[in-house]
C-alpha cells in the first residue's frame, strides 16, 4: 500500500517515491526545537556591524526578523514539510569576538501534530545568509557555518538534546 515505511525514512514511502508523511493519526502536543549557526568574520568586520557602520543598516535587526520570516514560510522551501500555525519563534545574534563572528539561535515552537526541527533551522539558516548579505560589501570571506539543531522537544519521541548543546551558544 502507498504510504508504508518499509526503509525506516519517513519520507518514502514503500515503492521508494517521495511522500509527505500523514501526521493526521498523531496526537497533538506542544513541540520546542532551538537550532544554532555561526557566521565568521574578520575582526574589523565584527566591529563594523557592532558599530551600526554596514553600508545596508542594521545588520542584526534585519537578519532577526529575515529569521523568523524564514520560519514561518519553511513549508514554502523545504520539499514534504507541512505548512504549521507556529506559537513562537524567537531569533538571537550575538557577538563573539572568539570566532570572530556573530552567532545566531533560534527557536520555534507549536502546538500540533508534528514537529518545528525545520522550522528552527530555517530561521538560523536565513539569519546567518541575511548577515552575509548584509555585510559582504565589507567582507565576502565571511563563512557560514556550525548551522545544527540543538534540542527539541514534544511529539512522540520526546525530548532530545544535542551533546555540547550549551557550548557557544547565542544565549550563552
Amino acid at each position: 500500500m502507498a504510504g508504508e515505511e518499509k526503509s525506516g525514512l519517513t519520507h518514502l514511502g514503500a515503492d521508494g517515491r517521495a511522500e509527505m508523511v500523514d501526521v493526521g493519526a498523531k496526537d497533538e502536543t506542544t513541540r520546542t526545537a532551538v537550532a544554532a549557526g555561526a557566521v565568521t568574520m574578520a575582526p574589523e568586520t565584527l566591529r563594523a556591524i557592532m558599530a551600526g557602520d554596514a553600508k545596508k543598516g542594521d545588520v542584526i535587526a534585519v537578519a532577526r526578523l529575515a529569521g523568523i520570516m524564514a520560519a514561518k514560510k519553511t513549508h514554502d522551501l523545504i520539499p514534504l514539510c507541512h505548512p504549521l500555525a507556529l506559537t513562537k519563534v524567537a531569533v538571537d545574534i550575538v557577538p563573539d569576538e572568539a570566532l570572530p563572528g556573530l552567532r545566531v539561535e533560534a527557536m520555534a515552537r507549536v502546538t500540533g501534530k508534528t514537529g518545528v526541527e525545520m522550522e528552527a533551522l530555517t530561521a538560523v539558516s536565513v539569519a546567518c545568509l541575511t548577515i552575509y548579505d548584509m555585510a559582504k560589501a565589507l567582507d565576502k570571506g565571511m563563512v557560514i557555518g556550525e548551522v545544527r539543531l540543538k534540542e527539541k522537544t514534544g511529539g512522540r519521541s520526546g525530548a532530545w538534546r544535542a551533546q555540547g548543546a550549551d557550548d557557544g551558544s547565542a544565549s550563552g
